[in-house]
């Protein structure tokens, strides 16, 4: 019977963090990397411009101006929270990066009879951590991959495995427009307990366009595309715009379709030196709560 209360209560509240997960497990891996891409929809193949874009299409670490240093926290909803660390580098001719993400989800009970207080609680830990490299394949289009080692432990049970991302960024001929294209979570992960967890695969095409206007000091983005789950039947349709001012401050919006719970996404920027500071705000219906993102990068 204990058991069997045990399963039933992460099988419940899994679902209820998943956000439509179907048969996927590793639902963490769909939480955003990267305070500004949240804020602009989450889409990220053309719009993430730093060390964050290995979350989205590692293709564009070849376009990465300087070595960077990425730090980031994210309050999601459901107890459910996230840090994350990337760094950046050069090693032979090639440019690199390395990233970690350990997600907690906290306070499932165990019960084995009704009861006020709960016999037990316990938390649900995954990680991940995975190497990042890109070069150019012809002209105007380049081609990079991630390798991630994954890893899962609920109550007494873990598991590990491993995901490959890829990725294509083009820079068309078109003075500030680009397309990207990744697929994402290719892999297998061990038993977990009696069955292995699977993984989200994850497919992703992107338009961004962007654009100086100089009456008012500032560079705009437009970003457009179709994120799917190939294991489920919904397409998510993604809109995001930043204004940045004056290289100093930024505000951000996103729009994501398909999701019943969650649509609109909100941001801001702070530039200062060789630091930017980024913030999004997700909110959620259903009395799910709101998603905080803050991100820290140091370029140099």
């Amino acid at each position: 019977m204990k058991n069997k209360i045990i399963i039933l209560l992460i099988l419940i509240t899994a679902d209820l963090h998943a956000q439509g997960t179907g048969s996927n497990g590793l639902s963490f891996l769909k939480i955003g990397f990267g305070a500004r891409n949240v804020a602009m929809g989450d889409l990220g193949v053309t719009s993430a411009n730093d060390i964050t874009s290995v979350n989205y299409n590692p293709a564009i670490i070849t376009k990465i101006k300087g070595n960077q240093i990425f730090i980031s926290h994210n309050q999601w909803i459901q107890d459910a929270t996230s840090e994350m660390l990337g760094v950046n580098f050069g090693l032979f001719g090639l440019p690199f990066a390395f990233s970690i993400n350990t997600t907690n989800i906290s306070g499932f009970e165990i019960r084995t009879k009704p009861s006020l207080e709960p016999d037990a609680t316990f938390d649900i830990h995954y990680f991940y951590t995975s190497i990042s490299t890109g070069f150019l394949l012809l002209e105007n289009l380049t081609f990079g991959t991630t390798l991630k080692f994954l890893y899962e432990n609920i109550l007494s049970d873990e598991a590990t495995g491993y995901g490959i991302d890829f990725g294509l960024f083009y820079q068309t001929n078109v003075k500030g427009l680009t397309t990207g294209l990744s697929l994402k979570n290719i892999g297998a992960m061990n038993e977990l307990r009696n069955k292995a967890t699977k993984l989200p695969v994850d497919l992703r095409f992107g338009v961004g366009y962007e654009f100086n206007v100089e009456q008012i000091k500032s560079q705009i983005t437009f970003t457009s595309g179709v994120q799917k789950y190939l294991d489920l039947d919904d397409n998510h349709f993604i809109l995001g715009s930043e204004i940045f001012y004056d290289k100093i401050f930024a505000l951000r919006f996103g729009y994501m379709s398909g999701y019943e719970s969650r649509g609109i996404t909100l941001g801001a920027g702070l530039f200062w030196n060789n630091l930017n500071f980024d913030y999004a705000f997700a909110p959620f219906a259903y009395g799910l709560g709101n998603a905080h993102l803050i991100s820290l990068i140091y370029t140099f």
